[in-house]
């Protein structure tokens, strides 16, 4: 039951769109699913578009009262963006590269400057590369996916999706004479360039999965049916991607899954030669390599899930031959190894939170003294920055936290000194002392303990249970769950909310053990350590109860259906964008993309014992009468990755089932994908949206 909304512009209420059911039933191992909405998945189905904005129409009834909440959302996060800004320049082969955004304009602009010795010189001319507003020009989607600069600096080659769904166009550009050049390919993915700036090696997807399963090379000039396929990826649960090592040397082909990896090299100077496998692929054992002088270095997990790094040398041994240069760290695991010419990086994961070291090369190629990068705060992410320069004494990482702004640093190896480049500017009185960050670790149903990282503002909260909560997760893909500045989530904080990330299980917060805990077979780990989490949050008084927030999206929408199915009653209003429910049917249907290289992750339901344990927890399959809480559930008609028939089911059908008269609102973008508007005003217009709902279901519009 939901309320009818009344219409402002018409004389008739506007009622919540009722589906049309037809059964559908799928019968597979002795058990049945039932579907009454399949006829949705038809795109090109006047009915199934007239359903959409149906719901759309019904969505903006509801919502028609929060505009101007919605205004005001809008302006105080519009009030806290540097509108005009330029990123951090960075160096690379001769020049400095940079983006900068103009007030007003939805896209970035990509630029660069010749270097004047080593150093930046802003009076050198600037050459803008790439202005993506004007490839937007007349479009209402406009995403660039691959860049890549010859070496000799002369040609740009990108690629283009005018529709979010993720299908990209390459184009070619002269940086002489910024015109394009008639090169062209379609489905692309990855693209590097050779040595002699004339080669372009790139990826292409398969036309039904969207996998990416061909690499070709292109002679600049060639016409894209000229261009060699040089190697077909047949192994469905496989996807491919081409680069080159820091060094410029060897260009490398990577062939992955969610659980075992694959490279090739080639020489950058004979790219008319044979890509060459370093290292068989062996199932559940993933690498991955760079180069320094005639060694490949290689990050492995072949003793342990925490990796280790190797050295093997170039065109020379098998795993026989391979000699340990950092070995594994059993408490800790090794989240990536970064090769320089005169030292490395070795970043790690923990206690959950990222560690940066830096390391010398000794004389005979050992590693030197490793030295630790401090960090300041209970909860933060500190990543590698670009750093394209093989031969340097500098190093760049970014950081940020809750309550601090992103900011990139310069680390200097010789005197293990770091010098802040760049910290985001927040105006609009923006203070960091006015909040304040906690780290928690929280008791799941099984006695694992999980990470929780919390944000409030200061005078506006009191650890006495009455704040309104917010709680956002994912948990899926070994993903670690970022810990960043939001210039947006002040107007949450500015109205008293507590925030809460959940670091559950199936992320990759605590690595690949933690992945491994929350997924397959132990998936509903990931839904129990969330509600574990919402509950002792509440019961600290960090937050009130009948005042909980949720959000959520792609696997992390799978995430808020599951809990919600379990505990209906512990939620208050829930935000689900692009959410993966219709687990059952998805991961039937080898046809959609990712659903075999997906089996890694959730399991294959062909399996009697995957099939019941999958739909166990599927949400579309688990919904049933009863209250549930106030919902926003959010998709975009050319979403690739979880399509639109998902959401859009799951809302026809517990519309059926719902007995209380708390929101259910189904919102549309009939213009992007997975991501949502790709414009930077317009995506921030989404998110007023959601925080309007969400604050108005709270009953903290205030401030």
């Amino acid at each position: 039951m939901e309320k009818t909304i009344e219409s402002s512009t018409t004389e008739s209420p506007v009622l919540p769109p009722t589906a049309r059911r037809e059964p559908t039933p799928t019968t597979l191992h002795g058990q049945t699913l039932e579907d009454d909405y399949r006829w949705m998945r038809n795109k090109e189905s006047e009915e199934v578009l007239a359903y959409l904005n149906a719901e759309n129409a019904y969505t903006d009834a509801s919502m028609k009262p929060t505009e101007e909440l919605q205004a005001k959302l809008y302006a105080e996060m519009l009030s806290h963006i540097k509108e005009t800004d330029e990123s951090v320049p960075y160096r690379h082969r001769g020049w400095y590269y940079y983006t900068r955004t103009v007030e007003g304009s939805q896209y970035s602009i990509h630029c660069r400057r010749k270097a004047v010795g080593d150093r930046y010189d802003e009076t050198q001319p600037e050459q803008v590369i790439l202005d993506v507003n004007q490839l937007a020009e007349g479009q209402a989607f406009m995403s660039v996916g691959g860049m890549s600069v010859s070496p000799d600096g002369e040609k740009l080659a990108y690629s283009t999706d005018n529709t979010g769904f993720r299908q990209y166009t390459l184009h070619i550009r002269n940086l002489t004479t910024s015109e394009e050049f008639a090169d062209t390919a379609e489905r692309v993915g990855s693209l590097v360039w050779a040595a002699d700036s004339h080669t372009l090696f790139y990826t292409t997807e398969d036309e039904v999965t969207k996998r990416q399963d061909k690499l070709f090379r292109h002679r600049l000039g060639d016409a894209a049916a000229e261009d060699a396929l040089i190697f077909q990826e047949k192994d469905e649960r496989f996807n491919i991607g081409v680069g080159k090592t820091r060094d410029g040397k060897y260009l490398l082909m990577e062939a992955g899954s969610h659980t075992t990896s694959e490279y090739s090299y080639l020489d950058a100077e004979t790219p008319g030669g044979v890509f060459l496998v370093v290292a068989p692929r062996i199932d559940e054992q993933e690498y991955s390599i760079d180069h320094r002088d005639g060694l490949f270095y290689i990050r492995v997990n072949d003793t342990g899930k925490n990796f280790r790094v190797v050295t093997v040398p170039v065109n020379g041994g098998s795993r026989e031959d391979w000699k340990e240069f950092l070995p594994e760290d059993p408490n800790v695991p090794l989240e990536n190894f970064d090769v320089f010419d005169r030292f490395c990086v070795i970043s790690r994961r923990e206690e959950g939170l990222t560690s940066l070291a830096v390391a010398d090369f000794s004389e005979d190629g050992s590693l030197g003294e490793i030295k630790k990068i401090s960090f300041p705060e209970p909860a933060y992410t500190a990543l590698p920055h670009v750093n394209r320069e093989f031969v340097t004494t500098k190093f760049r990482y970014s950081y940020q936290s809750l309550v601090s702004p992103a900011s990139v640093y310069e680390y200097d190896v010789t005197t293990g000194v770091s010098e802040l480049l760049k910290e985001q500017e927040i105006p609009g009185g923006f203070d960091r002392a006015h909040y304040s960050s906690e780290r928690l670790w929280i008791m799941a149903s099984d006695g694992v303990k999980v990470p929780v990282s919390l944000v409030y503002r200061r005078d506006l909260f009191h650890k006495d249970g009455t704040s309104p909560l917010y709680v956002y997760g994912y948990g899926s893909y070994g993903y670690p769950l970022p810990i960043g500045f939001s210039p947006a989530r002040l107007s949450l904080l500015d109205r008293g909310l507590v925030l809460a990330y959940a670091h559950i299980r199936g992320g990759g917060e605590l690595g690949d053990t933690w992945h491994d805990a929350g997924k397959m077979m132990v998936k509903r780990n990931t839904f129990t350590d969330f509600i574990a989490v919402t509950e002792a949050l509440v019961a600290q008084g960090y937050g009130a109860k009948g005042r909980v927030a949720i959000e959520g999206g792609s696997a992390g929408g799978l995430l808020m259906g599951a809990v919600v199915n379990l505990r209906p009653d512990l939620f208050s209003v829930v935000l689900s964008h692009v959410p993966f429910v219709d687990v059952m049917n998805t991961m039937l249907d080898a046809s959609l993309p990712l659903t075999v290289g997906e089996y890694e992750e959730w399991g294959n339901p062909n399996e009697p014992e995957a099939f019941a344990y999958m739909r166990s927890y599927s949400p579309y399959d688990n919904l049933k009468p009863g209250d549930y809480p106030a919902m926003l559930v959010k998709t975009s008609l050319n979403d690739s990755q979880v399509m639109y028939w998902e959401p859009a089911k799951y809302v026809a059908k517990l519309r059926t089932l719902k007995k209380n008269d708390t929101p259910l609102l189904l919102h549309i973008n009939m213009d992007a994908g997975h991501g949502g508007a790709s414009g930077r005003y317009d995506y921030l217009k989404e998110i007023a949206f959601d925080y309007a709902f969400l604050l108005r279901e709270l009953k903290a519009t205030g401030a």
